[in-house]
């Protein structure tokens, strides 16, 4: 694994345990050259998978992309690192398990938006807004609505 220190390809695994959610391994290691520590994260891929954007654009399945829209999202909520996590890894496992070598991006869209609804009503406002491309407030007033009254029942 080449150290993000000093681009040296020779480190040495200090430490190994899976993650919480047991969907990965952590793994700590040293630089045999700089002696610089840092951790990387080892998970199971089943398969390759592309999505496909609007205007038939195509690019590889990127979780880490994933993440970082999700934690957007969830950015000063009291939604916890282990939840992002846990929604995270639950749509790659369905995007990978589900079969096919493409998959829409709307579909992941809308797996992030069934996840964020169970999990913080502000986090899936937010993302809405972004998914969706609201345009002005009445968007988010009439979306807002709609989530209230799905609270109710």
């Amino acid at each position: 694994m080449r150290c993000p220190f000093c681009a040296n390809d020779d480190s040495q695994v200090k430490d190994s345990r899976p993650t919480e959610d047991a969907t990965a391994i952590r793994r700590r290691r040293q630089c045999a050259s700089c002696g610089a520590r840092f951790t990387t994260f080892e998970r199971v891929q089943l398969r390759e998978v592309v999505i496909v954007k609007s205007g038939d654009r195509r690019e590889a399945f990127d979780r880490s992309k994933l993440e970082h829209s999700v934690t957007l999202a969830c950015r000063k909520r009291g939604v916890t690192q282990d939840q992002i996590d846990r929604l995270v890894s639950g749509i790659q496992r369905q995007v990978e398990t589900a079969g096919e070598g493409e998959v829409p991006s709307t579909k992941i869209g809308e797996l992030v938006m069934d996840g964020l609804k169970q999990i913080d009503s502000v986090a899936y406002i937010r993302f809405a807004s972004v998914y969706r491309d609201f345009s002005e407030a009445r968007d988010f007033e009439e979306f807002a609505s709609t989530v209230q009254e799905a609270a109710k029942d």
